[in-house]
């Protein structure tokens, strides 16, 4: 048997990486920007921290398709059926596309009840309306991009997503600062509206790319056609499922941001500083989670359950290695970190309260992600849905009720995300292997 090397698990997983670091990037652009203007630096934060959230769960919700996309066309690749699935990615991301359009226009009209629900009030309601109006414009540029990095996905090609992703957070970065801060006798400040401004210009780019590079590298196109591709009923079935995980998972953040809102400005800004944080640690594992899904559906569709078993050996070392050097380098800069972001003393003071949990957090996070992309691969939808639901509803909502009733605030809600992870992470572990292991034997 050939072995698997790292080198292959790396290939993919490095531009992975990078591509995956730019979401949180352009989020924790935002904060550290926004966090640092000259008045209203914490309502301000406050307001970015509350609509990233809600836009999060957008992204996250029809973003999935990328996952099922490349799930499928990773496993007909190693089932040697490429084109049999070849006009099925543009009637996904068509699809996908047109819930998210309804989805938007259901809710701009209502922002303002819809941010009072996040409990957003005063100034922080106002600043979250506005930049949620501006923001919300890129959200369907970004569904296309997703779209299309899961057909590079699934076509083991990682290195286009990165660079795309590379284009989109440098040219956010750059506006962020100029728009923001703007450039004297030339632009004036915008200030939140300026970051809301950069991220979209930044969106249409990344999915102006996409577009070009998928006709450019591939000879999957994006037009649409009937009859629908057999596989779409497999497709919706895998999207639907991996929808109700990610509200299930989203309705943790919203519980999350909803209970440090309702603490105080200085709590919802630490709480954004923390979250965005713990995103980032995320995104960089999530790097070998992407791996982890193309090469999975490739053994699983060429029957190679060995490879598969020591995929997942080789994919939870690297993610303990990982998620134990996030930590490392998250205590040596500890009281450092925090000031990036705001000079706001209040709002310091209760950061570096919660800011530790957020670091023992990581190697915990590294094997759940890993599992998670490895279901992902192998079209185990059903499964991470199940575990989404046990995790939020049986662990992390009794939890936050139970510390936020003993006053524990930010360090009551980090806790909660603590044990949610443990709760989504061991049962996948051990369906993983009571299923592939008995494979493996029958070969």
């Amino acid at each position: 048997m050939k072995l698997l090397k790292y080198s292959q698990i790396n290939k993919l997983a490095i531009p992975a990486l990078i591509s995956g670091i730019a979401e949180p990037i352009l989020s924790i652009t935002d904060t550290a920007i926004v966090g640092n203007v000259n008045y209203n630096s914490m309502e301000a934060l406050g307001a970015v921290g509350i609509v990233g959230t809600f836009l999060s769960m957008l992204v996250w919700v029809f973003g999935q398709k990328r996952s099922v996309i490349a799930s499928i066309v990773s496993q007909a690749i190693g089932a040697r059926k490429v084109d049999e699935i070849k006009s099925l990615p543009s009637q996904a991301i068509f699809i996908i596309l047109f819930l998210s359009l309804v989805i938007i226009g259901i809710t701009y009209p209502f922002a303002e009840n819809l941010f009072r629900f996040y409990n957003a009030s005063g100034l922080i309601l106002d600043y979250s309306v506005d930049y949620y109006k501006i923001r919300v414009i890129g959200i369907p540029f970004t569904l296309i991009t997703i779209g299309i990095f899961g057909i590079f996905r699934g076509l083991q090609n990682t290195i286009t997503p990165m660079s795309i992703a590379i284009v989109g957070t440098l040219l956010n970065i750059l506006l962020d600062i100029i728009l923001v801060y703007g450039i004297e006798g030339v632009l004036a400040p915008m200030h939140i509206y300026g970051a809301a401004y950069a991220s979209v210009v930044a969106q249409v780019t990344m999915a102006g790319l996409a577009i070009l590079l998928l006709y450019k590298k591939t000879e999957i196109t994006l037009q649409f056609s009937l009859p629908f591709n057999e596989k779409i009923k497999d497709f919706l079935l895998m999207f639907f499922d991996l929808i109700i995980r990610t509200l299930a998972l989203n309705i943790a953040l919203y519980f999350g941001s909803s209970f440090a809102a309702r603490y105080g400005d200085e709590f919802i800004a630490a709480y954004t500083i923390a979250i965005n944080l713990w995103f980032l640690g995320a995104f960089i594992i999530d790097g070998y989670s992407s791996a982890g899904t193309i090469l999975s559906g490739k053994f699983f569709g060429e029957n190679s359950y060995n490879k598969l078993i020591e995929l997942s050996y080789k994919l939870s070392l690297i993610g303990i290695v990982l998620g134990v050097s996030i930590f490392a380098i998250g205590m040596i800069f500890y009281n450092y970190s925090g000031i990036i972001f705001t000079k706001e003393q209040i709002v310091l003071v209760e950061f570096y309260n919660v800011f530790w949990i957020v670091l023992i957090m990581q190697p915990l996070c590294a094997i759940a992600f890993i599992f998670d992309g490895i279901f992902k691969g192998l079209g185990w939808m059903k499964e991470l849905r199940n575990v989404l639901l046990f995790s939020t509803f049986v662990v992390f909502i009794p939890t936050l009720l139970i510390t936020d009733n003993l006053g524990y605030k930010l360090e009551g809600i980090f806790l909660a995300f603590t044990l949610w992870i443990i709760a989504r992470g061991a049962p996948l572990i051990i369906k993983f292997y009571k299923t592939c292991v008995p494979l493996v034997q029958k070969m």
